[in-house]
């Protein structure tokens, strides 16, 4: 089993291997010399391996750097989005203890307000710019490992999109198998240019996207933040592979639809999507404008991320999460009588466990080391894994279940919307439906009932029906949920 810093060593060392935010070439002799020199940065500053070393950033060279100059000193890499609040990193921070805090201030405004708040100084140069760092001295390092499959390479803190973020804890060797399983799957190799504007400080674009595409010497063009524009370009200029969570492609979409942009993708072989339900309609769609299949996949951070995807059977064309990773298994934990429940997951990238939370990682893993995802999902005899929702977001309406993932289907076939979100609401004796959509401008809640009448039995039916200008998200690009339903206030009667 490898280590993670020697995933770039093994290339070609005048091939490219990354294109930066602002459009600097870096080949893979330049990126491993940078890293070197981030490294001593580093041990200057006092990191020791077992160090945490935080990393507030968007996608930007200075963060592939860091990450690989940690691993190289068998530090933690805790790598941050900077869209997140002061109080979220704040929590952060006292959580995970760095010794060294690093901002991308030269790719996020961000990262740089996050740098101005804390006291952050300028360090050493690395790349031609020099660091900002934030140093503390009392902070200790956590013991070394001596297999990659027992030493933590990442601290990574989930999204928080449905509870307190956790931070958790993922080896060398967690983030090997990822990476390259799903380089094997995807066919990656020397000649790709991978187009990425999904956050590398999450854990779908830093192991099956990022490291993937170093494990091979491939390029990787990095966008700090999505735009419609920048992806396109990428895209135009010859990117051979996209990775992206189902609201990009849905932008992406409107835009070409509108005749707001033109599209060209000459070179374009693979598309993919995860971090969030795939409705099968928008699916369809990709598919007609791209010329390809999208494939689905679906994992969780404590899992490194991959659990399932359909690159790894026959094409599908349902909302299929698509089957179980090589060397990996899945399994229903105590399935209701029409095979579904809480879907149990094992393999090579389940997480060590949560950082300084032993009753946390107690309760997700099992006596014969499953992880619990808490996810509902059924098994097809073939294999195939469907999900059908999360465990706490289960609505139990007038004594049914009424699972979201469903009723958002349903509204996302609905002439006119956009993106949809279903919240469960405890009312006296009973749950309710809510629905949160976001629309063209052409429907109304109205006529969304109506479309609804057809397609849901009644107690599926949402029993309120808002229209909101845009849907939060976390910085991941997931729905954040429950401030929807913060600013909820039912219609009054009469």
């Amino acid at each position: 089993m490898r280590w993670v810093d020697e995933l770039t060593t093994a290339a070609r060392e005048t091939a490219t291997a990354l294109v930066d935010h602002d459009g600097t070439i870096l080949d893979y002799g330049t990126l491993n010399a940078a890293v070197a020199e981030c490294q001593r940065a580093m041990r200057d500053h006092g990191v020791q391996p077992g160090d945490r070393v935080l990393v507030v950033a968007e996608n930007s060279a200075v963060l592939v750097v860091a990450f690989l100059a940690a691993m190289r000193l068998r530090a933690w890499c805790v790598p941050v989005n900077a869209r997140i609040t002061g109080a979220e990193l704040d929590a952060i921070r006292a959580d995970a203890s760095p010794r060294l805090t690093l901002f991308t201030v030269a790719a996020s405004t961000d990262a740089a307000a996050h740098a101005s708040r804390l006291g952050a100084t300028t360090g050493a140069a690395v790349l031609g710019r020099a660091l900002t760092v934030l140093a503390d001295p009392t902070a200790r390092p956590e013991p070394v490992q001596e297999t990659p499959d027992q030493q933590v390479a990442a601290l990574v803190y989930t999204s928080g999109s449905t509870g307190t973020p956790k931070g958790v804890m993922l080896s060398h060797g967690n983030l090997m198998f990822n990476a390259l399983t799903t380089a094997r799957a995807r066919g990656f190799c020397p000649q790709d240019v991978i187009a990425l504007a999904t956050p590398c400080t999450h854990i779908m674009a830093l192991s099956t996207a990022l490291l993937a595409a170093l494990s091979v010497g491939a390029t990787v063009r990095l966008q700090p933040r999505f735009t419609v524009d920048g992806l396109l370009e990428a895209l135009a200029d010859g990117a051979t592979v996209m990775t992206g969570v189902p609201p990009m492609f849905e932008q992406i979409l409107r835009k070409i639809d509108a005749g707001e942009v033109a599209f060209s993708a000459p070179r374009l072989r693979l598309i993919g999507s995860g971090g969030a339900p795939l409705d099968p309609a928008l699916k369809s769609r990709v598919e007609a404008r791209f010329g390809l299949t999208l494939n689905n996949g679906y994992g969780l951070t404590e899992a490194g991320p991959g659990v399932t995807s359909t690159v790894f059977g026959p094409v599908r064309n349902d909302g299929s999460i698509g089957y179980v990773y090589p060397d990996c298994a899945v399994r229903i934990d105590a399935p209701a009588a029409d095979g579904t429940g809480e879907l149990l997951f094992r393999g090579p990238g389940v997480m060590l466990g949560y950082y300084r939370n032993a009753d946390a990682t107690a309760a997700v893993m099992t006596e014969d080391g499953f992880l619990r995802t808490g996810d509902l999902a059924r098994i097809d005899p073939d294999g195939a894994v469907h999900l059908v929702g999360r465990c706490k977001e289960l609505i139990i309406r007038s004594g049914f279940n009424v699972y979201p993932p469903e009723v958002e289907a349903a509204l996302m076939a609905c002439p006119g919307v956009v993106q949809a979100a279903v919240i469960g609401r405890t009312v006296p004796g009973n749950e309710e439906v809510l629905a949160f959509v976001t629309t063209d401008g052409s429907t109304d809640g109205p006529a969304i009932a109506a479309h609804l009448r057809d397609r849901l039995a009644p107690y599926k039916r949402p029993q309120h029906i808002s229209i909101v200008p845009d849907m939060p998200l976390t910085s991941a690009g997931k729905t954040r949920k429950p401030a929807l339903l913060e600013g909820f206030e039912p219609p009054q009667a009469g």
